[in-house]
């Protein structure tokens, strides 16, 4: 008997653990139904592809230009580009990922814009010609 008390003990303690276990389990699953809203917050859907402010970055408006690209191909490729992970930066707070969005303008270029998004803003911080270098001057 007294060689099967530490056994017993042992079995009794590792099935106070697994109810432990389970409880901790069933808790912290509530929680995370609790909290729905959170995924519904603007900033954390990832890319807006309509937002309701789009503003340019000094330099994207110097590439635009260089580019003969406008604001509405612009919002084209926006709405209808293709994001490339690979080139996006999705890493940090939610107002610092960048997005690497490709598509066609008007006339035929190949562009990958780099659209930061903020709550309900897109920023455009840069415009790339994929298919064409341009003579261009811009900081």
């Amino acid at each position: 008997m007294k060689k099967a008390l530490p056994l017993m003990l042992l079995v009794v303690l590792a099935i106070i653990a697994l109810i432990l276990k389970q409880c901790n389990n069933t808790n912290s699953g509530a929680v995370k139904e609790s909290n729905p809203a959170q995924m519904e917050q603007p900033g954390k859907r990832g890319l807006n592809r309509n937002p309701a402010v789009i503003n340019y970055s000094r330099h994207a408006r110097c590439r635009m230009n260089c580019r003969h690209i406008s604001e509405a191909e612009v919002k084209d490729v926006l709405q209808k580009g293709k994001v490339n992970y690979t080139k996006s930066d999705l890493k940090g707070e939610e107002c610092k990922k960048r997005y690497a969005v490709e598509g066609n303008t008007k006339d035929n270029q190949k562009v990958r814009i780099i659209f930061a998004p903020c709550n309900d803003e897109v920023t455009v911080v840069t415009v790339i010609d994929l298919g064409k270098e341009w003579a261009c001057d811009c900081e």
